[in-house]
Parts: C-alpha cells; sequence; structure tokens
C-alpha cells in the first residue's frame, strides 16, 4: 500500500481515537499494517514475564542491564551493571516494511519477413509474470476478445475458457531481471488486433493501459478507445511515457498485403512499423525485518531502562510518548532525553536509531522514571513510511513480579474472577482502552464485554490472520446454546443478524423509474427476511449506472429523482428494512478542463480544483498527494489526505445520512484509498451497517486455481482492519472458492489446512459479507459469472455459515426463488448470524458438509452426507440440486 507523509496525518481522526472517558488522545498509526503479532498475551495471569532475546541478529548471551544518568549536556549517558535478573520486558516484533519497486512494461513488433513480425512483451520487475491475452478479429465489433489461431500461441500457453489465453513470461537468461513473451504474428490471417493485461501471479495485480486492456493493432481501422499501443494515433497518449519509436531498418517499406480470412472475407493490411515503446510500472514489495524490546530495573537508579533494536535498513526514527495514570495516552517525559531527539509539536519525542558498533541493525536506550507505567512508540523509515504493531503503537509496560496478579487455589478461582482478569489484559494491550479491574458484573455480562473489546481492536486479532489459528475464543463460543444473543450494533456488523438484499442490476437504471418500482417490492422482500436494501448510487453521473459521480449534492440520476428516492427509503423502513447507498468515494468526474486541457477541475457544491486530484495518475495531472491505494484510470482519484477533501465528503455522508435517510454504506472500489479514511468517515456518519468493496485477483498457477488462498484473503482482512473493524468487506475470496470447487467438482477446496473456511468467514466472520453474485460478476455485464445451474448450492452455502449474506436482485426474482426463500426462512428461524460457529466435517472432491452452531445440517455436491443421528433429531428443511440443509427440531 502507499504511504502518505505524515504531517497532514497527525491532525486527522485517522491519526487519533476517543478514549472510553472521551478524552482525545495522539496516537500515529501506521500504513503498513503487515506485521505479525507474537506478543504473550495474558502472560500476567499466574505467571512471571519470560526474559530473554528472541532477535536472532541479536547476541543469544544474557545482556547486561544498563542504567542511563543524565549529563550536563541532557543528553543520556550508559552505565552498565552486572544484573542480569532484571529484565520486566522481553518481546520480538516481525514486521514487514513496503517497498516499492519501479520498472517498466514494454511492448516491440519487430518485422523478421514479408509477413510474418513478432509481437514482445516483457517486464523489467521481478515476478511471476502472465500474459493475459486474446485477439479481435476482422469484423468483430465492440471489446469482446477470442481465442487466437493455434500457431500464433507460444510454448506454455494455457487456454482460458473460450476467449483468452495465459502465457508465462520467462527470463530473459539466468540472473537478469527481465521476464519477455514472443508472439508470431502473420499479416495473413484474419486477426485485426492483440489485446492484453499483464499480471503478477506473486502480487494477483493486473497491469493495464489507462484502467482498459493494451491494444495492438494489424489494421488501419481498429477503433481507438485510448489504450492503442503502436499506432500512429495511440503515440500522442503515450508520449509522456517515454515510448521510444523505432523506425524500420528500410524506410518505406511498409508491407501492404491482402489476406484472405476464413469466412472469405479480405482483410486490409495496414503499413506496420516497427516500434517500441515503455510504459513505467510499480509494484510493491515486502520486507520482512524485526523490532527487539527490552525493558529493565535498573537496581542503582530504579529507572526503567529500555532497549529498542532492529535490522531495518536505512534511517528509522522512534516517534513516542510515555503513558501513566493508568491509560495509554501519550506523554512527554521529563528530562534527560537520549541522544538526537527532537520534540514533536508538544505531543511526542523524535529519537534517530543509531548504527551499532559492529554495523548489523540499530539500536536506542531509552531511560524513564519509575513510576511512569509503560512507553508507547512507532516507528518511521525513510521520508513516510510508518511501521507499528498489527495497526496500533508498539507498547512496553513497566511491570514487575511484585505488580503481577497473585495466583490464585482452583476454590479461589470463580468464573467471574477469571474473566475479570482478562479483560484486564486484553485493555492493557488495547490503546485508549482504560483499565476496569474493579468493575463487578456477572459472567455473562463479563464475556460480552470481552468479545466488543476484542471487535473495536481489530488489531488484536492480527496473530489470527497470520496464522488462522484464534488466539481467543471463538466469538460464537461465548452464547450458550440455549440464550439468545443480545444485539449490540456495530458499523461493521450491523445487529449482527444482517440479511442483505442487493436491489438493482447492472440495467436497473433503464427504466427511469427503479426507485417507484423498489417501492412496490417492500412488503414482499420484508416477508422473505431481508433486513438490509443496498440502493444503487444515487448522484449525478457521467455513466448512466451511477459509479462515475460528478456533482455529489445532486440526487437526480437515472433510477429516479431525489424525492422518489426518499420516499423508497421511507418506505422500506416502515417494513423494517435498512437501506444502504453506494458511496463512490475513490474518484470523481470533473467539470471543467485545466489550462492543459485535462479534465480535473469540479463544479457544483464542492468545487475542487486539481488539489483534490492525486498526483501519481498521469492521465489528470493533480497536484495532492500520492495515492493511498490502487488507481482508477477512467476517472480522476479524490485525494483524501486533504483536509478538505476529507472535510466535505464527512460533510456529504452526513447529509446523505439527514436528508435522504439512509442507513449505512456500500462503499465502492475501496481499493482506491487507505482504510483509515473510512475509520474516519464511518466515525463522522455513524453508519448502522458498512461494507467495502475490495475485489482483486485470487491466485492462480498457470489457469489452475490455488488450494491456498491466503494471501487473497489477507489483504481483504488488512483493509478491514485499517478501518479499525468500522466496515465489512464483500468475501470475495469465498466466491472465488466456490467458483473452483464447484464447477470442477473440488469440494475439498472448501476447508482450509486448519479446517475453518477458506474465504475470510474463515478468518474475521463478522466483517465477511458473503456473496455469490453481483451487479459487476452477474447481470448483463457477467464479469465473474457464478458457474450455471449451481447458484442454488452457493446459497445453501452462504446463508447457512456465518458472515453477512448477501443475496443478488436477479436471484431472487427467478426460477429460485422459492429455495431462496426457504434457506431466508431457515437462517432466521434458526438465528444464524454472523459469529455462528462452523464445524466442518466433510471436505472430499464430491461433497462438502458442515455442522453449524449445532442445530443446522448442510451438504453441497452431488456425494453422500447424512448428519449423525443421536439425541438430535435432525428433519429435512430445504433441499435441491445437489444441496440438502437439515435442522434440529
Amino acid at each position: 500500500m502507499s504511504t502518505v507523509p505524515i504531517e497532514p496525518l497527525l491532525h486527522h481522526s485517522p491519526l487519533r481515537r476517543t478514549s472510553l472517558n472521551g478524552a482525545r488522545t495522539f496516537l500515529p498509526s501506521s500504513l503498513n499494517l503487515r506485521c505479525h503479532f507474537t506478543s504473550k498475551k495474558l502472560h500476567s495471569i499466574g505467571r512471571g514475564i519470560a526474559s530473554g532475546n528472541s532477535l536472532g541478529f541479536l547476541s543469544s548471551e544474557r545482556r547486561r542491564s544498563i542504567a542511563i544518568r543524565a549529563s550536563s549536556s541532557d543528553t543520556a549517558v550508559v552505565e552498565t551493571t552486572s544484573q542480569s535478573d532484571d529484565v520486566i520486558f522481553n518481546e520480538n516484533f516481525p514486521v514487514q516494511r513496503i517497498d516499492k519497486a519501479e520498472g517498466k512494461i514494454y511492448v516491440r513488433l519487430k518485422k523478421v519477413k514479408e509477413n510474418d513480425w513478432e509481437l514482445s512483451v516483457g517486464c523489467s520487475l521481478p515476478g511471476k509474470w502472465i500474459l493475459h491475452w486474446g485477439v479481435s478479429y476482422v469484423g468483430d465489433t465492440g471489446s469482446e476478445w477470442d481465442q487466437p489461431p493455434e500457431d500464433m500461441r507460444p510454448p506454455g500457453s494455457l487456454a482460458i475458457k473460450d476467449y483468452a489465453i495465459e502465457t508465462p513470461l520467462e527470463k530473459l537468461s539466468e540472473g537478469d531481471s527481465f521476464h519477455e513473451v514472443t508472439i508470431n504474428l502473420n499479416l495473413e490471417s484474419s486477426v485485426a488486433a492483440l489485446n492484453f493485461v499483464l499480471k503478477d501471479e506473486e502480487t494477483g495485480a493486473w497491469y493495464q493501459h489507462k484502467g482498459r486492456d493494451f491494444k495492438v493493432p494489424l489494421l488501419d481501422d481498429v477503433p481507438d478507445d485510448g489504450n492503442l499501443i503502436g499506432s500512429k494515433k495511440g503515440f500522442g497518449a503515450l508520449g509522456k511515457l517515454s515510448n521510444i519509436v523505432v523506425k524500420p531498418d528500410e524506410p518505406g517499406a511498409d508491407v501492404q498485403e491482402k489476406g484472405k480470412s476464413s469466412s472469405g472475407s479480405t482483410k486490409e493490411g495496414k503499413g506496420l512499423e516497427e516500434f517500441y515503446e515503455e510504459m513505467p510500472i510499480s509494484k510493491h514489495v515486502a520486507g520482512d525485518n524485526s523490532v527487539s524490546v527490552t525493558a529493565r530495573k535498573c537496581p542503582e537508579t530504579s529507572k526503567n531502562i529500555v532497549s529498542i533494536e532492529t535490522d531495518l535498513p536505512g534511517d528509522v526514527t522512534v516517534h513516542w510518548g510515555v503513558c501513566k495514570n493508568g491509560n495509554k495516552k501519550w506523554e512527554i517525559p521529563a528530562e534527560p532525553h537520549p541522544e538526537e531527539t527532537s520534540l514533536f509539536k508538544n505531543k511526542a519525542l523524535r529519537t534517530r536509531l543509531q548504527r551499532k558498533d559492529d554495523g548489523n541493525g540499530l539500536s536506542g536506550l531509552f531511560s524513564l522514571d519509575e513510576e511512569l507505567e509503560g512507553l508507547c512508540f512507532v516507528l518511521k523509515l525513510n521520508e513516510n513510511t510508518w511501521l507499528n504493531n498489527r495497526g496500533e503503537d508498539f507498547y512496553v509496560p513497566f511491570l514487575t513480579s511484585a505488580a503481577l496478579p497473585t495466583p490464585k487455589t482452583n476454590q479461589e478461582v470463580s468464573d467471574s474472577g477469571f474473566t475479570a482478569e482478562i479483560i484486564t489484559e486484553i485493555r492493557n494491550l488495547a490503546i485508549d482502552i482504560s483499565s476496569h479491574k474493579n468493575q463487578k458484573t456477572n459472567v455473562k455480562e463479563v464475556q460480552e464485554n470481552i468479545l466488543q473489546e476484542i471487535e473495536k481492536l481489530a488489531a488484536e486479532a492480527y496473530s489470527i490472520f497470520r496464522s488462522t489459528t484464534p488466539a481467543f475464543t471463538p466469538e460464537s463460543d461465548l452464547e450458550s446454546e440455549d440464550e439468545k444473543p443480545e444485539i449490540k450494533i456495530s458499523s461493521g456488523t450491523g445487529s449482527g443478524f444482517e440479511i442483505l438484499c442487493q436491489g438493482f442490476n447492472w440495467e436497473s437504471h433503464k427504466s427511469g423509474r427503479w426507485y417507484q418500482e423498489l417501492q412496490e417490492k417492500a412488503d414482499e422482500l420484508a416477508s422473505l427476511g431481508f433486513t438490509v436494501l443496498w440502493l444503487p448510487p444515487p448522484t449525478e453521473s457521467v455513466s448512466p449506472e451511477g459509479y462515475m459521480p460528478k456533482d455529489l449534492y445532486n440526487l437526480n440520476s437515472r433510477y429516479g429523482t431525489i424525492d422518489e428516492l426518499k420516499e423508497t427509503v421511507k418506505r422500506f423502513h416502515k417494513v423494517g428494512i435498512k437501506v444502504l447507498g453506494d458511496a463512490v468515494l475513490n474518484h470523481r468526474c470533473a467539470h471543467f478542463k485545466n489550462s492543459n486541457g485535462v479534465w480535473n477541475l469540479f463544479g457544483g457544491r464542492l468545487n475542487w480544483d486539481d488539489r483534490a486530484v492525486v498526483a501519481d495518475d498521469p492521465h489528470f495531472q493533480g497536484r495532492g498527494n500520492k495515492s493511498s491505494g490502487d488507481n482508477f484510470h477512467a476517472a480522476p482519484n479524490i485525494d483524501h489526505s486533504q483536509d478538505f477533501v476529507r472535510k466535505d465528503i464527512k460533510e456529504w455522508l452526513c447529509w446523505m445520512r439527514e436528508e435522504v435517510g439512509y442507513d449505512g454504506w456500500r462503499l465502492d472500489f475501496v481499493r482506491g484509498f487507505w482504510g483509515g479514511y473510512v475509520k474516519d468517515y464511518m466515525d463522522a456518519s455513524k453508519p448502522y451497517f458498512a461494507v467495502g468493496e475490495y475485489w482483486d485477483s485470487l491466485s492462480y498457477t498457470y489457469g489452475e486455481m490455488d488450494y491456498n488462498q491466503d494471501a487473497h484473503r489477507q489483504r481483504i482482512v488488512d483493509w478491514i482492519n485499517a478501518t479499525s473493524g468500522a466496515a465489512g468487506a464483500f468475501d470475495v475470496t469465498t466466491k472465488g472458492i466456490l467458483h473452483a470447487a464447484l464447477q470442477k467438482c473440488e469440494y475439498w477446496r472448501l476447508s482450509d489446512p486448519k479446517g475453518k473456511p477458506p474465504g475470510v468467514v474463515g478468518w474475521w466472520p463478522s466483517r465477511a459479507v458473503t456473496f455469490i453474485e453481483n451487479h459487476d460478476t452477474g447481470s448483463t455485464q457477467g464479469h465473474w459469472r457464478f458457474p450455471g445451474g449451481k447458484e442454488m448450492q452457493g446459497y445453501a452455502y452462504i446463508l447457512t455459515h456465518p458472515g453477512t449474506p448477501a443475496v443478488f436482485f436477479d436471484h431472487i426474482y427467478s426460477d429460485y426463488r422459492s429455495e431462496i426463500a426457504s434457506l431466508l426462512s431457515l437462517r432466521n428461524r434458526q438465528k444464524l448470524h454472523c459469529r455462528s460457529e462452523v464445524n466442518i466435517v466433510k471436505s472430499e472432491r464430491d461433497v462438502y458438509a458442515a455442522i453449524i452452531d449445532e442445530k443446522v445440517a448442510m451438504k453441497i455436491g452431488p456425494g453422500h452426507y447424512e448428519p449423525p443421528s443421536g439425541s438430535q433429531n435432525w428433519s429435512v428443511a430445504v433441499e435441491g440440486r445437489d444441496y440438502k440443509v437439515w435442522e434440529t427440531s
């Protein structure tokens, strides 16, 4: 993920948090959240803190304790003692920095002989590169791809369905970082153009040209959508991208050949010229490092001596403060301070780590008064990269053995007492959560408090996401079987019992009265059991579907007027259904051109100038900061690091809540901007429910989906974590794995190596919004259509499993209606919810089966399964083609 400068971030709410008592506390956060957490979570319950050094590049011998005294120059001077039993804290934190590697994609067309040419596509960055390509034939219309002739396909190519080919790029030579593939072209064939995109299988990223497919024309009349490569028309558009044109060896030797297509039509050849063209490319490369922290109590001075050591490269600055008075609010300690320490805006100190004597890594020493309770810090690497501990500050508690609770006998430890200690430990580790050691409450309330704290602190669950093994009691275990969970509302989960209906498809705008048509279906959708309705984007838009917004305050769209929108929301509220607005925050279409003829000046109530546009999208000449995510090249990408932009967006969202009555948001293309900004927007607009669309490619190896999709779901979890759990995300991982499992009869894919569901729902179920189809993947777009005829297997899965299921509008009003209605009724009847517990009992080639909350059993696939007979009395609730669901009576 791209980073942003610290200066603007320190003033914005993503980097501040309101503590339980309402106090505002300074909390530098990080844009690099991908790191492990290995802290010994409950180390103070009945045992001491282990000492020792676990960082590999440090000495394995016992270190001498270190004291620091003040010198006349107010800097820290080091003294050593022979004590070795004074360690009060020792921890090794793996951290992962993200570096940006820059290179180029190049395309070369070279003539071999009269009608034979070679097209080479290469990349200078290391990676596992795949060319995903197809051709357009003479007479083709639109942008549809077709598979090329057999003789055009390089060795190692694999067919992707019936429209594309995937060919791996090969290294040019051993030790060379350049990868390349060459395709043979024959002008006598009926191919009019070659289309491609480049995929990095290591990251799952796709590289396109201006948000579209690269297109190399072989005819003069190939339509130019701004994505042509090598064409004379295209050089102007690509002139800023360091293109180099190589002229033919013999000027004037243009090829003018005519060939016959397979249908007998004549193909007019074009005067081709050899060319070589480059386009810049960048990718984020992860680097693994460690931070070792040791705290000691100095016997001579009673000071707390903290040592921080790391193998991070370059200059590293510790941005730090101390804690006291029972909270983790940053405060500045009294002098003396370590060398090379400066004050930052009266809120924190900054100390540069020094190169160790042996040259291996950096280190720093901090001497702090004994009455302080701890040290908080984050690390700044280079100019704009911040590293922290799983999304929160590193925290060093100054605990001693005397401060640890005395172990109790079995007779002394009650359920509520033990749970109270767990709460104390969680809150000691959590940022801005006050300790409630004296709180008296019953077991049930304490258990729910634990769950609430864990939900609020998504970062606390990072160790789960890395290992896939829960470090806390599964959410569903906190409820006894015979008790109904108390409903707690969170913007990331709603009530936890939500069932979402997508209330439109790609063609809904064409009626011009979609809002009115939906009003007529309100009673029907409520009777089916839906609790939340997702409406299409409401704003004026360049595209009729609404995803290219222009004037955000103009809510007269192709779906209806603002008054009709308000009436629709009121109508659904009357039947008990919450309504989500589709908020497109990543990009916005401009009203005016700048002096260079580029569309990047906005009108309407939010009349932003080009400072609101990110600087690293070359198509729109923005003067803002670099993007904090992936660019969407069809429209100016908004720079959310700007104060005025965030202020205006928050006001707009609040206005939408009040004026229209929206209860929450579906957030479009959240890959384009940092999740911390989403947290800011959710705090301001206070939605009942929010879900983001974080959609990128799953991992494939030569066209075959990989079994392990942890990297894919980790990217989605990282985004949710960046929002502090304020929004859920569509579980694209689960949809993709269902595709492969159902299409190829590989139901073993539906259990990960830990025996959990393999999507986001297996790691963070309360924030996973499961779905099998939407307006992009299905409808008339069909970008990633669910395997035909197997949709009900998909719904049998998501409507019985944890997460928040979403049902596509087209499926409700189809032949699947009655079966979907039965599954909805079952979910509501059995009170399945976003944290329900799944026990996978079978995941084989032809069958997947699971028991949910011990009261619903299900199976999908042609294979056999029956729930076990015994004390539970199972009866069939719903069944259909290759699926069956039972419930306990």
